[in-house]
């Protein structure tokens, strides 16, 4: 067996920070046995890990990010749908050729894999063998990864069409060799219902009944040009177009939801429905400020995602601290998230939204997934967290300044995948 010793920081229970400074986790294949002050932990014939230094917090999980756009990130001053037109389509296209997608989602992965994030929701390729060629990466990495096809059938360039039929039969050949093996688990994945007509939609849902345990995830209310056309294609809410055909429900995360109805909200809370907020990508966008405080009061789960590429990075720190700044621009509308509010939203809330209930947090029980930060000795974090008032002072600091170039190593399963 083997003990970490080092400062633990988690949030089993939202807004709740739970605490080990000179911490003891001791992890047995791959899951946490025990844990606690480090000199009642250990014992003399324990291999001992030391994580002095820095702070270890659970893995990063990330409920919306897409594997095609690593190279569109930086297309900036454009609204969601010129974006699409001139950034993200144009490389989705690119996959096609199935050397340049290997390449790309092991660029993807190894860039989830910097960031600390540990799990993750992908909105795949809507090339089958792209898709096939993210699942074998993650997977020799070690991820834990929910992807799919990523269908539609109309008003996007013609190499990323499909048809009902298609979409049904390649998605279900990907989920027949891929979902449940080891990390890797099946997402039916329409773009978004602008791009999808009701019969694709359709046979989303009979994929998503046709696979016992697969997820559902899409857009949603995401800029107000796309919400109005929706409305004006399917003549009712952007929600409703999901949730008729039947694909909405406790394994559905739907990304954004910038703009939505009192009466979305209340649909998306009474099916259990998820909302990733993506905040870097609200911004850079410019499609607005995320509602929290309707959410919650709706009952809606909402994790974080980053959104890449119309989101800044893979980093959740920073897209912890984006959420932060944009709840305080909403004044009395906004939420006002603490240290503890931003870690729970990137890991324990993360792992809510995608079922993954033995990660999300360092308790007994759960899978050893964690992310050891530690940054660059004289670097301005290093410098603000060593003369940090105390571990709530320190976890704001770290999401002010942190990022990848701080993760110094990262485990999933008690398997070190990085560092």
């Amino acid at each position: 067996m083997t003990v970490y010793r080092g400062t633990f920081l988690d949030t089993p229970v939202a807004g709740e920070l739970r605490v080990e400074l000179d911490g003891g986790v001791r992890v047995r294949d791959g899951a946490v046995v025990a844990r606690g002050p480090f000199v009642e932990v250990a014992t003399a014939d324990d291999d001992v890990v030391d994580l002095s230094g820095g702070l270890v917090l659970p893995g990063f999980v990330d409920t919306h990010v897409h594997y095609p756009q690593v190279r569109a990130i930086g297309g900036l001053g454009m609204p969601l749908l010129d974006w699409l037109e001139q950034c993200a389509l144009p490389e989705e296209c690119r996959l096609a050729d199935l050397d340049y997608a290997r390449t790309v989602a092991a660029e993807f992965v190894d860039g989830l894999a910097r960031a600390g994030t540990t799990s993750a929701l992908v909105f795949g390729s809507h090339f089958a063998p792209a898709v096939d060629a993210l699942f074998t990466e993650a997977d020799r990495v070690g991820l834990r990864v929910t992807t799919g096809l990523v269908v539609s059938d109309r008003l996007l360039p013609g190499a990323l069409l499909t048809t009902p039929e298609r979409a049904l039969a390649e998605g279900r050949a990907l989920a027949e060799r891929w979902h449940g093996v080891r990390r890797s688990r099946y997402a039916v994945t329409p773009r978004f219902s602008l791009s999808c007509s009701a019969e694709l939609l359709e046979s989303c849902a009979d994929l998503l009944a046709s696979v016992d345990g697969a997820f559902f995830t899409s857009h949603v209310n995401e800029n107000p040009a796309e919400v109005a056309t929706v409305a004006e294609l399917f003549g009712g809410s952007y929600v409703d177009t999901y949730d008729k055909p039947g694909l909405l429900g406790p394994r559905a995360v739907l990304a954004h939801d910038v703009h939505p109805t009192d009466g979305e909200l209340d649909v998306l809370g009474l099916r259990g429905t998820a909302v990733a907020h993506c905040p870097t990508s609200n911004a850079a966008l410019g499609s607005g400020l995320f509602p929290l405080r309707r959410h919650r009061a709706a009952g809606v789960r909402v994790a974080l995602g980053s959104d890449v590429g119309a989101g800044t990075g893979f980093s959740l720190l920073k897209e912890g601290l984006q959420a932060y700044f944009g709840q305080q621009l909403q004044g009395t509308e906004g939420e006002r998230l603490t240290p503890a509010d931003l870690l729970h939203l990137a890991t324990a809330a993360g792992a809510d939204a995608l079922g993954l209930d033995d990660v999300g947090h360092l308790s007994i029980g759960r899978r050893f997934d964690a992310v050891w930060l530690r940054p660059p000795a004289g670097s301005t974090l290093d410098v603000v967290l060593r003369s940090a008032a105390g571990p709530h002072d320190a976890l704001a600091k770290a999401f002010a300044l942190g990022g990848p170039a701080d993760v110094a190593a990262v485990w999933v399963d008690g398997d070190r995948i990085r560092g």
